[in-house]
């Protein structure tokens, strides 16, 4: 298991999509499960949370309804806080090879969320879940990082395939001579 973080707008599921695909395995989004159950709308174009619990009863659903057609999976966009990354780390840190977080400047961010007009992208909601993430990152990795979890940083600025290339190498090499900061 494979765990991309980032802020919105960072490209963790456009790289995760073309990282599974590319590798067989499975790209699981927390904001996808979400969205697919229809239940959390207008949470969701508020930029509000949906209550831990739920979403940890979502993800191990889905989580071990993959795993148990044997396949390797990419997270993307969870754990989202302290709460759930206690979670991941009592129950699935043993499967996860590594967790890489997708650094973006906030204009660029910006720029590319213009761009995509999803419905739920509301300035407002935007704002929120930057500031979700960015309250809540460090604690997450450092609880990841004592459960055994390799941690790695990538730039996530240029063009697509360029990006998916430092990813793969992150992903998959055994030892990375310099992280990027």
């Amino acid at each position: 298991m494979i765990i991309l973080f980032g802020l919105a707008g960072s490209g963790k599921s456009t790289q995760g999509q073309i990282l599974a695909k590319k590798r067989g395995m499975e790209w699981l989004s927390v904001g996808q499960v979400l969205r697919n159950t229809g239940e959390f709308d207008s949470t969701l174009k508020a930029g509000k949370l949906v209550d831990d619990d739920k979403v940890i009863e979502l993800m191990n659903e889905e989580i071990r309804r993959i795993r148990g057609e044997g396949r390797e999976i990419i997270l993307d966009g969870f754990p989202r806080d302290e709460y759930q990354a206690e979670w991941v780390a009592k129950n699935v840190a043993n499967d996860i090879s590594r967790a890489v977080f997708i650094e973006v400047p906030k204009e660029e961010l910006w720029r590319r969320i213009e761009e995509r007009g999803r419905a739920d992208d509301t300035k407002e909601a935007i704002e929120r879940r930057f500031k979700i993430v960015e309250e809540n990152i460090e604690k997450i990795l450092e609880i990841l990082r004592g459960a055994g979890v390799e941690i790695r940083r990538i730039s996530g600025v240029g063009e697509i395939p360029e990006i998916t290339a430092r990813l793969e190498e992150a992903v998959f090499e055994e030892k990375q001579e310099e992280e990027y900061n």
